[in-house]
């Protein structure tokens, strides 16, 4: 029996002989129950039972030593934490599934064993491979193998899992020597089996069924940015997810010691509906955000009243008008001056601070630059201080500190180069006409006046952009008394070090050049026993990048300002972009490749999907002229099923009944009410807008008034987007 969820983390619980079959098929698919169809699995299953068991106990008792082991210092540190992760995933994944690690089957055409594909990589004690991971390249033909491709395979199987057992499994055959005996044929392949399936608030396991189109996606390489194109069902979401952990499997550039990947998705009910995908393939290392939630300012920032404000800041441009912002605070004195200690007087002149100024390494921050040009000036006094002659052999630190109580000195630095905060640059921006002017001069008099407002942090999504470039050129104002602090933390530690190791060594007579007692005078050794992980230091911004790769769903609606955030948290331009023009809600006129080189990505691959898994043919008949009315090139994908329901319209009066009739005819599924602010959710019936529903999908979907959407391109995107998140049963109720 398989070790399951409900067992700790850190207590192996190893699993029990299995003493049933792993099939437990309902009486009406009696005849997949043949001995000839199963006793090949059953054996192979046993094997994995065993091996399961085993590599938890082996598991945990590593994870157990790794984490009483002594602690350790730097790199060491690093590697014992990531082994840590790395364990931990692995035995989560294990105990999470159990034998259901297995998704199915391939049996390759020239008479090899059948090689077994799982959610991860299993052998057993001897070596021999149980699970062929999903990932692997030898395991592609379990997703891609068509009958015009059969990819040298002879067959196909697919399980589902219920409750740890398998409830049922489809068979594809692609030559006939696999069929007689070998095979359980049905009327419908695995995967359009399972799209009737109940929904419910976390998005289905749908791993063992994903296809060839969806499978290449997944797949291609991750260097430059990979479009995702696709119009609603066509599963662009489960791409973007299955994408992120295929990559961080196969490409070592996007290991979380290279920063990992980041998720970025357009809401909050979005990422909760997503959240157990990743995990449930073994990758818990993905940060996963909305665009708000990588600026402080996100979660409460309001939606843009002004739609001619929102376009003005949509600009890329406009963002790009942060750094001359900053540049305004950062002019050397046109004039020299004294500067004065205890010991002399010493001239500073304009060219000393120019050149200080310039000194600034390229791609500092403003705010951590202010530490470099003092020590840059301090440098240049220092060494005039030492040719004028007098007081020449007075200690270095005395006369730095000395310098630095001048406070003309220090008064004339803060002038030129003030420390800075992002809210008050941005802030300026919105309420000083003459400093947008200057930092923006091609804007005209009426945007100028336009971007203006009487509460200048006031802070809306649309400022989101210019917050997060803001910080991003002025930096930390903590880094350097950060660094002071964590310098002086060090020098403590080493000279209580030093004391120890003294007088330990006086208590042992040795020759100090032999044995470990002597290397402790070595001041490399001792610097090396200073554990600098304890001292202090700022908690880590999982969110701040920067990440090796960058996966974006609805990217559709990302304005130029706001891909100005991402591609800050992700220098190597390596994307997966996942959208659908026709589900702009301000319109996508242009091509995905015009849109992103536009905001600074060079390399751009474009892939369409163009199957409509989820979406009933009804249902699509009704939606597809919602969308052509507005636009007629649309994208809009063809349905591979019909529900056999048709769509209802009625009165919003008919609304609690058609829901309590559903709910006691449906012990199962989820249902959403899109376009009633007023109707209140219950565990089994949502209650969303059109825009928060996006990337969702429901059992059954009821739009109320779905007129009072909008009008134009907003209004029927808004409708198309509601209609086609229903997997079975649209209904449309109007007022009357």
């Amino acid at each position: 029996m398989p070790v399951h969820p409900s067992c700790g983390d850190d207590e192996p619980v190893p699993a029990a002989p299995r003493t049933r079959s792993a099939f437990d098929l309902p009486d009406h698919l009696s005849p997949k129950a043949d001995p000839a169809l199963t006793d090949g699995d059953e054996r192979h299953f046993a094997a994995v039972s065993e091996s399961l068991a085993q590599s938890i106990a082996e598991l945990s008792a590593r994870l157990d030593a790794e984490r009483r082991a002594p602690g350790r210092i730097g790199r060491e540190a690093m590697d014992r934490d990531a082994e840590i992760h790395r364990l931990t995933a692995r035995l989560r994944t294990l105990r999470r599934f159990g034998l259901d690690l297995c998704l199915g089957r391939i049996v390759p055409a020239d008479g090899r064993e059948p090689v077994y594909v799982g959610r991860l990589g299993l052998t057993d004690s001897a070596g021999r491979r149980l699970l062929l991971d999903w990932r692997a390249p030898a395991a592609e033909p379990f997703f891609a193998a068509t009958h015009a491709d059969p990819m040298g395979l002879a067959s196909r199987r697919r399980y589902r899992w219920t409750s740890g057992r398998i409830s049922d499994y489809w068979d594809e055959v692609f030559s006939t020597d696999a069929l007689e005996g070998h095979a359980a044929l049905d009327d419908q392949s695995a995967f359009i089996a399972s799209l009737g399936g109940d929904r419910s608030p976390r998005m289905r396991d749908v791993l063992s069924t994903i296809q060839a189109d969806q499978d290449a996606v997944i797949r291609a390489g991750s260097r430059g940015a990979l479009v995702v194109d696709g119009g609603p069902g066509t599963g662009k979401t489960v791409v973007a997810l299955h994408r992120a952990a295929h990559l961080l499997y196969s490409d070592p550039r996007l290991g979380h010691r290279r920063g990992g990947v980041l998720f970025v998705g357009p809401h909050q009910p979005y990422l909760a509906y997503v959240a157990d995908v990743l995990p449930s393939l073994g990758e818990e290392g993905v940060q996963t955000c909305t665009l708000r939630d990588l600026v402080a300012e996100g979660a409460g920032a309001a939606e843009e009243r002004d739609p001619a404000v929102a376009r003005l800041k949509s600009s890329a441009d406009l963002v790009k008008a942060i750094d001359a912002a900053v540049r305004v605070h950062e002019e050397p004195p046109t004039r020299g001056m004294t500067v004065s200690s205890h010991w002399s007087d010493v001239w500073l002149s304009a060219d000393d601070w120019a050149a200080a100024f310039d000194a600034v390494e390229p791609g500092t921050p403003h705010n951590e630059a202010r530490e470099q040009i003092l020590e840059e000036l301090l440098t240049i006094l220092m060494a005039r201080h030492e040719d004028g002659g007098e007081g020449h052999d007075v200690p270095p630190e005395l006369l730095r500190r000395s310098l630095l109580q001048d406070r003309e000195f220090t008064r004339a630095l803060n002038r030129a180069w003030p420390m800075l905060e992002a809210t008050d640059v941005v802030g300026d921006l919105w309420s000083v006409p003459a400093y947008l002017r200057r930092c923006a001069p091609w804007l005209g008099p009426e945007d100028v006046a336009r971007l203006q407002r009487a509460e200048a942090q006031a802070w809306t999504v649309s400022d989101l952009p210019f917050l997060d470039a803001a910080r991003q050129r002025l930096g930390d104002a903590e880094a350097s008394v950060r660094r002071r602090r964590h310098e002086a933390a060090a020098a403590a530690e080493r000279a209580r070090r030093a004391d120890v190791i003294d007088s330990l060594l006086q208590n042992v007579e040795i020759d100090e050049s032999e044995g470990a007692m002597g290397m402790l005078h070595g001041r490399d050794l001792q610097e090396a026993l200073v554990d600098r992980s304890a001292l202090p230091g700022a908690e880590p911004d999982l969110l701040a990048g920067p990440f090796a790769h960058v996966v974006v769903d609805e990217a559709q609606e990302m304005t130029d300002a706001e891909w100005q955030i991402l591609l800050a948290r992700c220098p190597s331009r390596s994307f997966t972009v996942v959208g659908d023009r026709a589900q702009a809600r301000h319109g996508f006129a242009e091509s995905w490749t015009d849109r992103l080189e536009r905001v600074g990505f060079d390399r751009i691959t474009v892939a369409s999907l163009s199957i409509n898994y989820r979406t009933p043919e009804e249902v699509m008949a009704e939606a597809e002229p919602a969308i052509r009315a507005v636009l007629p090139d649309a994208n809009v994908p063809a349905s591979i099923r019909s529900s056999g329901i048709p769509v209802v319209h009625g009165s919003v009066s008919d609304l609690e009944p058609l829901l309590e009739s559903w709910l006691s005819t449906h012990r199962g599924g989820i249902a959403c009410v899109i376009g009633d602010p007023a109707f209140r959710p219950t565990p089994r019936v949502r209650s969303l807008t059109p825009s928060l529903s996006k990337g969702l999908e429901f059992d059954l979907v009821v739009l109320v008034d779905p007129d009072r959407f909008g009008e134009g391109i907003e209004g029927a995107v808004d409708r198309y987007v509601a209609m086609t998140r229903a997997t079975r049963r649209l209904v449309v109720l109007r007022s009357s």
